[in-house]
């Protein structure tokens, strides 16, 4: 999973860099060697402080937190509470079951991308892709970024959308964006 994200994370840079005019450019991952100001970064992690919500307690319950304790660097989709509770009571029920750990890490993953990813790589990748960007995650899945009256709106394969909110939370092995849909992955068939 992971190298499949860094094959596609390297290529998106290498494409961001190409030299060639802006509109002839493919969608391609945001850069995500931009390292903010050192001063700006905090000593906890992503972990440290996902806080008490929802997000926070699933993380804790598929037992992603050591990961996302560790190095990194990681860039993290937090659904509010508020999409949590949009879920459908028996599929959150199901996935805060201990027979539902394996389902909630691969739903997690998919709100987990390597590298560090700011709100405006994004924005870049999006114009530099003609209004499209491609976002590799940890499940291996990709999202699609569009902006949409303003707004960048993350798509997955399955067709689950999310709008990008309040964002560029640093800590010291990523950043963490919140959006206000779970983004649920296609089920393989």
């Amino acid at each position: 999973m992971r190298s499949r994200a860094a094959i596609l994370l390297a290529l998106g840079l290498a494409a961001c860099s190409s030299g060639e005019p802006e509109g002839n450019q493919p969608a391609a991952q945001p850069a995500n060697a931009a390292a903010p100001a050192k001063a700006a970064i905090p000593s906890e992690t992503v972990a440290d402080r996902l806080g008490d919500d929802r997000f926070a307690q699933a993380v804790k319950s598929a037992g992603l937190r050591e990961t996302l304790a560790g190095p990194g660097p990681y860039t993290v989709l937090a659904p509010t509470d508020e999409a949590f509770a949009r879920l459908p009571a028996e599929q959150a029920q199901r996935l805060f079951s201990p027979a539902g750990r394996a389902e909630l890490t691969a739903l997690l993953s998919h709100h987990i991308l390597p590298g560090t990813i700011l709100l405006a790589d994004v924005g870049t990748a999006i114009d530099r892709g003609n209004g499209k960007a491609l976002l590799a995650t940890m499940a291996g899945g990709p999202l699609t970024a569009t902006r949409e009256n303003g707004r960048v709106i993350l798509t997955d394969k399955g067709g689950s959308r999310a709008v990008l909110g309040a964002g560029d939370e640093l800590r010291k092995n990523g950043v963490v964006h919140r959006i206000d849909a779970v983004l649920v992955p296609a089920r393989r068939e």
